[in-house]
């Protein structure tokens, strides 16, 4: 049965101006909200600082496993924003180094937390750009993919390419640890049909974002968009999709009200989709 839950940093003051962030001192308050909404799960955000990170120091996982244990809100999926300040493609031999570190690492404090997937970004500045960087982050991910495999983790890219080039790309690569993320609001920006895409991967999505942006440009409240997330929870129905839902929708004055407000909207979306 799916479920739903929010990026983290949705539920907290936005850290300076930055759309999306670690939300520092707010993350243990940002569970206590997320139950009393009824989420199931929040999405972890690794960022630079790493070492600033609960996630990155054995005290802090076992304080992320107190406070999932006390709230019920669970920790599903990591996303390392890191990667896209630390990109797997267009890597220097000493940065290669340290992004296999960084991944190896991520998947060793997960398993101590039972998380499902590790999600890797390749959108914006960490976007690939060419098939010589799709071959770049295949070599690259190879010891990242068998540890993975080893702890039960699965490894989840979300890319900006199209259809076609992404399941190749995951056809290439052709490793049980590989899934896909599913973004509604990146896909709407650059004018991709999700009955294609899906079509195409659905077989690899673990999770899904469900956010909306205008075609060309970003980030806005969820139905104002050029997403149709009614009709791409429709055709994720269709493709038999089990997985979690994550509400990434734009930031408005009131974390707390617009996240109830997007619940109830997704909620509602659901069940017609559901006929």
């Amino acid at each position: 049965m799916n479920q739903v839950g929010v990026f983290q940093g949705r539920l907290s003051p936005p850290v300076g101006n930055r759309i999306q962030a670690f939300p520092g001192a707010h993350w243990q308050k940002e569970f206590e909200i997320a139950s009393e909404l009824g989420l199931s799960s929040i999405e972890w955000i690794l960022e630079s600082p790493l070492e600033e990170n609960p996630l990155w120091t054995d005290h802090g996982v076992i304080e992320m496993a107190d406070v999932v244990r006390r709230t019920g809100v669970s920790i599903d999926f990591i996303c390392v924003d890191y990667f896209m300040e630390s990109p797997f493609v267009r890597m220097s031999p000493m940065v290669r180094e340290r992004n296999q570190s960084v991944l190896k690492h991520v998947l060793e404090q997960a398993a101590r937390l039972n998380i499902v997937g590790v999600e890797i970004p390749m959108v914006d500045a960490s976007r690939i750009d060419s098939l010589r960087e799709e071959d770049e982050l295949a070599k690259a991910l190879e010891p990242g993919l068998d540890i993975a495999s080893k702890r039960n983790i699965q490894i989840g890219l979300e890319t900006s390419l199209n259809a076609d080039r992404f399941r190749n790309l995951l056809e290439t690569i052709d490793h049980p640890a590989l899934r896909a993320n599913y973004d509604s609001g990146n896909s709407a920006s650059l004018g991709y049909d999700p009955a294609e895409e899906l079509d195409a991967y659905s077989k690899w999505i673990n999770n899904v974002h469900l956010k909306d942006r205008v075609l060309g440009g970003g980030t806005v409240p969820l139905g104002k968009g050029n997403a149709d997330i009614p009709k791409v929870l429709k055709l994720l129905r269709d493709h038999n999709y089990s997985g979690d839902f994550i509400l990434q929708g734009a930031r408005q004055d009131n974390p707390r009200q617009t996240l109830q407000h997007y619940l109830e909207q997704v909620t509602r979306w659901l069940a017609e989709a559901a006929g």
